[in-house]
């Protein structure tokens, strides 16, 4: 069937940006990398360099202080059970992908929620953005991260930023917003600070909303870092894949349950620090 225009050359055009890009800011993305592979061999290095039980212990105490016993029972036989099944190491290599994805989307998307929250211009260029990134297929972020980045695991990081930032950003959006508009005029009233108000009133209000964007953040990020595995990012995800390669039921099946043990893991600890009240 033939077309009734001719075909813009789309994939031309990403082709020369991206070109020029790695062209003209090299150094930056080395820059970049060097971070971020920095972030996750630290976290890598203080979760496999500790014992496993001092790692278990502090994770079931953590798993305490933010729910309930049942949690911290979950968290002690769950990592357990990691353990036991020879996947211990793995599993915290792809907890340091995690948190490291996790960790700069927050640091970014925070900020980000904050000043669309502030700015109806800047939710106008941003929503489509998020929009674009939340339905992109999660494979598609990979070829240009590859491009800039090359193999390992700082391309899979910068794929499950891009994948999992936006909800932390809308979320945040939206908290802040939701903010009662009669607590405001109290705090302009007392004559509060732009900083004042945000720290003692906008953010503690809006906590439970933003901890349930990072939560949904955090999700997103360990199903991107399992898909990053084909892009040589290590952890339960290349276990998974080599599982998947090979026709191997049992172990897909094992690693496939270490990663929902640490997904619960993460998110009842995120929901219960959210469900927390502010003292």
């Amino acid at each position: 069937m033939s077309q009734l225009f001719p075909k813009l050359p789309l994939d031309e055009w990403i082709e020369v940006i991206v070109d020029g890009l790695d062209e003209h800011l090299g150094f930056v993305f080395d820059l970049i990398s060097a971070a971020i592979g920095g972030t996750v061999d630290l976290f890598n290095a203080i979760l496999t360099g500790l014992p496993f039980w001092l790692v278990i212990i502090l994770f079931v105490l953590i798993a305490y202080r933010a729910g309930k016993w049942t949690m911290a029972l979950f968290t002690f036989i769950g990592l357990l059970l990691i353990q036991n099944l020879g996947y211990w190491e793995h599993s915290m290599e792809t907890l340091a992908l995690v948190l490291t994805a996790a960790l700069i989307s927050v640091v970014i998307g925070i900020p980000m929620g904050i000043w669309c929250a502030k700015n109806e211009s800047v939710q106008k260029v941003v929503t489509p953005l998020l929009d674009f990134m939340q339905t992109m297929p999660a494979f598609v972020y990979l070829i240009p991260a590859i491009f800039f980045f090359g193999l390992g695991k700082v391309p899979g990081v910068i794929a499950s930023v891009i994948f999992a930032m936006p909800p932390t950003i809308r979320l945040t959006n939206l908290g802040i917003r939701q903010v009662p508009a009669d607590l405001i005029e109290a705090s302009d009233a007392f004559g509060s600070t732009y900083w004042q108000k945000l720290t003692k009133v906008q953010l503690p209000i809006a906590k439970t909303t933003m901890m349930a964007g990072i939560n949904q953040s955090i999700m997103l990020a360990l199903s991107m870092v399992v898909i990053a595995s084909m892009i040589g990012a290590k952890g339960l995800g290349a276990d998974v894949y080599r599982a998947v390669t090979q026709i191997n039921i049992g172990q897909g099946f094992e690693a496939g349950l270490a990663i929902v043990i640490m997904a619960i893991l993460l998110d009842r600890i995120t929901q219960g620090v959210g469900k927390r009240k502010n003292v």
